[in-house]
């Protein structure tokens, strides 16, 4: 049983920025994709971005694209969601998600993926 415990989430105004951070509780990332996303209240949970256990593959959403990265820790077992200018509607709760999947290979729909952190809440106000 992979475990995800996600960090770093908080508040801030428009245009500000924010990391947060996804540890595994094993070396899961050698062969594991992972992928963060976000659901606000109301809202379906959506897809912002994905990375494939190499690294080499990522997709981000149209709306976060320029603005969020991605980027890993091998050592530390952990990913980080970088995330600058960040807009009122980024406010959501954050999960990160993790599976076993091929090289080169990520997903963008939350039923592919296996493990699930417990959730972070962005809050970013105008």
């Amino acid at each position: 049983q992979v475990q995800l415990v996600e960090s770093g989430g908080g508040s801030v105004q428009a245009g500000g920025s924010l990391r947060i951070s996804c540890a595994a509780s094993e070396r899961t990332f050698s062969s594991y994709a992972m992928g963060w996303f976000r659901q606000a209240p109301g809202k379906d949970r959506e897809s912002v971005a994905a990375v494939s256990w190499s690294g080499g593959d990522t997709y981000f959403k149209d709306s976060v694209k320029g603005r969020f990265t991605i980027s890993r820790d091998g050592a530390k077992n952990t990913v980080y969601l970088q995330m600058n200018n960040l807009e009122p509607e980024d406010t959501a709760v954050y999960y990160c998600a993790v599976t076993p999947a091929p090289s080169g290979s990520y997903f963008t729909s939350p039923y592919n993926y296996r493990y699930w952190g417990q959730g972070t809440q962005v809050t970013v106000s105008s």
